[in-house]
């Protein structure tokens, strides 16, 4: 079985990850200084960078199985000047990294529960989030499988700032050998606040509350000792690549 032009190209992309997270970035002390507007497009990067992305295909674990992991993502900022007054001027990359551990169990009645654990190498911004995944098609060898998938991620590590994304999306996928392609469609919610540090009060006073558009495809490759996935996802105007290593039985 020959890996599709799109699998190749995001092969390709995934690998460009691996110089992307000796990047460093800079501690986001000074979000507290930005305008409404800077902090509402900060909100829409981080909002993309950090919502929760799957990275398995949508058939369902069952009831014995486990998808385990470490994964690496880079998020093109779309408002990089904007990162870099919120740290105070330093350089910041191109594309934000983010490393996570994640693991996926499966459940009855082709349901699935995940978590991950990960941090925004080379700052003090860390993510936890978790997800709720129902295939409402299984999928078999002539059948696709369809989920229902709800997300839901935290930021946690910067005074300055609080910020939570949930999203709820539809996927499709269809195991060919070792090879899974899958894509979905959804929507991500952003809520974040400026928060008073050390009797500080932000310039930003309004919280922000927004919904962006997320399309995603990926493909899952197990190959029995290993299972690798790679995936791209557009949230908003902002692009992402994820590529995670592990075991998935």
């Amino acid at each position: 079985m020959k890996t599709t032009a799109p699998s190749l190209r995001l092969l390709g992309a995934a690998a460009l990850l691996v110089p992307v997270l000796t990047a460093q970035a800079a501690d986001l002390n000074k979000i507290n200084t930005l305008t409404q507007t800077d902090f509402r497009l900060l909100s829409e990067d981080l909002g993309a960078a950090l919502s929760y992305k799957g990275l398995v295909p949508a058939e369902s674990l069952g009831i014995t199985g486990f998808d385990i992991g470490v994964a690496a993502t880079g998020t093109s900022l779309q408002h990089r000047d904007i990162l870099a007054k919120a740290a105070n001027g330093s350089t910041v990359p191109k594309t934000l990294p983010v490393t996570t551990v994640r693991v996926v169990k499966g459940l009855p009645f082709n349901i699935d529960i995940g978590a991950a654990v990960g941090t925004v190498p080379g700052t003090d911004l860390r993510v936890s989030g978790a997800e709720l995944r129902w295939a409402i098609l299984p999928g078999s060898t002539l059948m696709p499988a369809i989920a229902l998938r709800g997300g839901v991620s935290y930021a946690s590590g910067v005074d300055q700032l609080k910020l939570r994304t949930t999203s709820l999306d539809l996927s499709i996928s269809k195991g060919f050998l070792m090879f899974t392609p899958y894509a979905g469609v959804g929507i991500v919610k952003v809520a974040s606040q400026a928060k008073t540090v050390d009797g500080q009060v932000p310039t930003a006073t309004q919280k922000e509350s927004f919904d962006e558009s997320k399309v995603f495809a990926g493909v899952n490759l197990n190959l029995g000792l290993v299972n690798i996935a790679v995936e791209g996802d557009k949230t908003g105007d902002a692009s992402s690549y994820g590529l995670k290593l592990g075991f998935r039985f």
